[in-house]
């Protein structure tokens, strides 16, 4: 799939945002300088981890079905509109496998918990918690997959996303028995087939560029909501915003959408970004290829 065009980086833009904001007035170019000058802990975005791990990449998935509620913010209609693009942003096609075979399983779902990031199973097969499942013979296989794996007719739940590639990653619980199982297979070429259903997540190109038209969208630190400065610049002018809280691990990570429409907002972000505020819509145009990892 071609990577949607990202937009312009922000050292391309500055030379004509004063004259843009000029159009405005003297209270968007205060907003700018103010919110440029502000002292936050901003941290850039980390790259998804070359790991089997779901969960240390950006869970985008809660994207799909999201909940009204999940925006906040002081004015209903704001989160409405900022709800209605980035409940679209990202797609999930279902595909069904009637054979799937066990060795193709690249990843887990579950929590890492203390795991590192490992970058196969047969990584995590081989730690302590695993050769304790003690998988020797066929027939420790077999009833190890018998009772990990869903009963007959049922099919096996895993997960595709295009920044991590072809890599598929398994939907369940008992991820340390499954890399055992992956790992025994695949050692001893054992072909276990069985029914599985993969979701596939995709960024729609066309709401990524809506997107990146209508809102500025900032990754902001915890600190920022306690910080008078900001706060000040938030509520004070009575400008539209929402909050999405995107991911709580590892590390805490929620958006400020800001609509580009609004002179105040645009300015507020603007000055964010100035400020080190990084760009979840810039992060967004690369993820597709930026992490791709083999299965």
């Amino acid at each position: 799939m071609t990577s949607p065009t990202p937009p312009p980086r922000l050292t391309s833009r500055l030379s004509s945002l004063a004259g843009q904001l000029g159009l405005g007035g003297k209270a968007a170019r205060r907003m700018l300088d103010r919110a440029r000058q502000l002292s936050l802990p901003f941290q850039p975005i980390p790259l998804p981890t070359l790991s089997i791990w779901w969960q240390l990449g950006p869970q985008l998935e809660r994207l799909v079905d999201l909940p009204r509620g999940a925006l906040s913010g002081p004015v209903q209609e704001d989160k409405a509109a900022a709800h209605a693009v980035l409940a679209r942003l990202l797609e999930v096609n279902h595909r069904f496998v009637p054979a799937f075979d066990l060795r193709d399983i690249g990843g887990l779902c579950c929590p890492p918990g203390d795991q590192p990031p490992h970058s196969r199973l047969e990584d995590l097969a081989a730690t302590p918690a695993c050769r304790s499942l003690r998988m020797i013979s066929y027939k420790d296989f077999l009833k190890a997959a018998e009772q990990t794996l869903p009963g007959k007719g049922q099919p096996l739940r895993l997960r595709q996303a295009e920044w991590f590639g072809e890599r598929l990653f398994y939907d369940g619980d008992q991820g340390t028995t499954l890399a055992v199982l992956v790992a025994y297979a695949r050692l001893r070429g054992l072909k276990h087939e069985l029914p599985a259903e993969v979701a596939q997540y995709r960024l729609n190109p066309v709401v990524l560029a809506e997107l990146h038209s209508h809102y500025h969208m900032l990754g902001m630190p915890a600190e920022a909501w306690s910080d008078p400065g900001f706060m000040g610049l938030l509520l004070d002018s009575g400008l539209p915003y929402s909050r999405l809280l995107l991911q709580r691990t590892p590390t805490v990570l929620e958006a400020l959408l800001l609509p580009r429409a609004d002179e105040q907002a645009n300015a507020l972000g603007e000055g964010l970004r100035l400020a080190g505020a990084p760009d979840l819509v810039e992060f967004l145009y690369h993820l597709p290829t930026t992490l791709h990892i083999d299965p």
